[in-house]
């Protein structure tokens, strides 16, 4: 698509969270301070909250991928609804421990003498616990009374705890005291301003391979910003688009009429899926005008035609937007099927 059309090695603006696109903002670089300091403490639970989007998992891999392997047994868990012994039974598979029954007390036992076993070793076990806003406080309070495992006196298990803003609603909950108490580190990830959300766009750009083309007006990332709020997430996205149109429309230079356009695009499918988001139509709709230009008087006249021109560019623009959609949804299928051919 258009990574050729603009002589890209890859996708830059890809949801995926890959560390190869990680980019230091000053928020996510002390975000990384804040979990490294928890790690030196090498107990109880470090706290990283943000909204939707702001980059939390990006955030876990690339810490992740730094981290001393021979000291550290890392565990990630993705989360659902999962209570106690659901969280030991992930757990078991997360680490790769064994157990020989399925009850509570077989699951405690066996993951404390895995502990202890890793412990004689020279390693702690690390759990990174993502989208941990849907764990049961109950999960929660048994992750707490796991932590209180030590050998030695030294504590040998530590969690971290990612996730969004009600996580450390209830984290800080009245009930929640005692697990409140055991936090080391506690971070929130906020949104991009618009300098450093044009660092980051340049930033993505530049690692897949940007050289230049296109070029950006400088009022684009102004609208850009606005529109996003500074989330990561929705930056990628939009920008995603932004070059589809450029490659669409086979423009060299993005200006904020081009992103403008991808914005009304953007809403319009919005509104459109909030009606029904099943199909895209096989045909564009007639649209016709009834206008009684005799009637009336002239102001009411120039109000009547006013109001049908107002419809039919909103009508339009829907169509546009199908189109471009039903373009991409092409795009992305040939994607596909190139890739089973090679």
């Amino acid at each position: 698509m258009y990574d050729g059309f603009y002589n890209l090695t890859k996708k830059p603006f890809q949801l995926t969270a890959d560390p190869d696109f990680f980019f230091q903002s000053s928020i996510h670089k002390r975000a990384l301070a804040y979990m490294h300091y928890g790690l030196t403490q090498g107990e109880g639970f470090v706290l990283v909250t943000g909204v939707p989007g702001t980059g939390k998992t990006m955030l876990v891999r690339n810490l992740v991928k730094n981290l001393n392997r021979d000291k550290l047994l890392i565990g990630l868990m993705m989360t659902s609804q999962v209570g106690p012994e659901d969280a030991l039974r992930l757990m078991a598979s997360t680490f790769g421990f064994q157990y020989l029954h399925n009850d509570k007390a077989n699951l405690l036992s066996c993951f404390e003498q895995f502990v202890i076993e890793k412990a004689r070793e020279g390693r702690r076990l690390l759990l990174i616990v993502d989208e941990a806003q849907n764990l049961p406080r109950q999960t929660l309070e048994e992750l707490r009374m796991l932590t209180n495992i030590d050998v030695n006196g030294t504590s040998v298990f530590q969690v971290f705890l990612v996730g969004q803003p009600e996580l450390k609603r209830t984290v800080y909950s009245p009930d929640m005291e005692q697990l409140k108490q055991r936090l080391v580190s506690t971070f929130h990830l906020d949104a991009l301003d618009i300098e450093e959300m044009k660092e980051y766009i340049l930033f993505r750009l530049q690692a897949a391979g940007w050289n230049g083309t296109p070029e950006f007006e400088t009022n684009v990332f102004t609208a850009i910003h606005a529109f996003t709020e500074g989330i990561p997430r929705k930056i990628n996205s939009l920008c995603d688009r932004l070059l589809l149109f450029g490659f669409l429309e086979e423009l060299r230079m993005l200006d904020t009429d081009a992103v403008n356009k991808v914005i009304a695009e953007v809403k319009d499918e919005f509104a459109l899926e909030s009606t029904d988001s099943s199909t895209v139509p096989a045909y564009i709709p007639q649209t016709s005008i009834a206008i009684e230009p005799q009637s009336g008087s002239f102001d009411e006249r120039l109000a009547r035609l006013e109001s049908a021109v107002s419809n039919l560019q909103g009508t339009l623009n829907k169509e546009r937007a199908l189109l471009r959609k039903a373009i991409l949804i092409q795009l992305d299928m040939d994607d596909i099927y190139d890739g089973k051919a090679k």
